[in-house]
């Protein structure tokens, strides 16, 4: 699919990895809008490159835990942006939780990560897909982590909503077929990331050594694979691993 022209949702637009997918999809000539929570002067930063690309931008303020903010931001798309062709669910939560810290991980924290990192990108595409199936080529690309296939991650409650995502990608894959091809991303550490530079040393390095191309991900590699899948006509319910090669995540 040609994307000049096209017009993107990317959640979380503000951040490292959402702001490079933006700016990647203005690149091909999209015209992309973005959702941010809390972030208005990284979230203007993002729609400025955009611009400076030549295309339009749109901010919209999200908190995905909740439905009716959803409904208020996608139609505010609507009028001031117009039908989305493409929706990159990126935006997420978490906190550090050590594995074994039950008592730590409640359930309003359970809570907030899974209605923000699953609950959130299935009412984004549930309210979307009418725009999304309009012309036979809709596109939603969610972006997971490698926490979701391995038990490894900065909490039970980001590696179980990441694993569903990654399943809510098949299951949407199926029931959106055949106008709207659905895939996802898990990326691994991301070192360039605000998250990534707050990781003590020793877990870097311990990543490091896992991972067999000796780096670990980068913004750039997720934001290219997007642009990848937007591109592609015959592929969905597919997932692609971009964490520098944990043989944990090769199969």
């Amino acid at each position: 699919m040609d994307l000049r022209n096209k017009k993107a949702f990317v959640t979380g637009g503000s951040g490292d990895i959402g702001g490079a997918i933006a700016r990647a999809l203005a690149a091909a000539g999209a015209d992309v809008a973005i959702s941010y929570l809390g972030q208005v002067d990284r979230a203007s930063a993002t729609v400025e490159a955009i611009q400076a690309a030549g295309s339009r931008s749109l901010a919209v303020q999200l908190d995905q835990r909740d439905p009716a903010a959803i409904d208020v931001a996608v139609g505010r798309l609507s009028e001031g942006f117009g039908e989305v062709e493409i929706l990159v669910n990126n935006a997420a939560w978490n906190i550090g939780i050590s594995f074994s810290d039950l008592n730590q991980l409640n359930s309003e924290i359970w809570d907030r990560v899974l209605e923000t990192n699953l609950r959130g990108p299935y009412l984004l595409a549930r309210a979307l897909a009418p725009q999304l199936s309009a012309h036979g080529t809709g596109r939603i690309i969610n972006i997971a982590s490698v926490g979701g296939i391995f038990p490894g991650s900065s909490s039970i409650a980001y590696s179980a909503s990441k694993a569903a995502l990654i399943h809510l990608t098949r299951c949407l894959a199926v029931a959106l077929a055949p106008d709207v091809t659905v895939n996802c991303i898990a990326p691994g550490l991301v070192e360039e990331t605000r998250m990534g530079k707050r990781l003590p040393d020793e877990i870097v390095q311990s990543v490091k050594n896992q991972v067999v191309l000796g780096r670990t991900a980068s913004t750039q590699d997720i934001a290219r694979q997007v642009i990848t899948y937007c591109q592609s006509d015959s592929v969905t319910g597919q997932l692609m691993v971009i964490d520098g090669g944990m043989p944990g995540c090769m199969y």
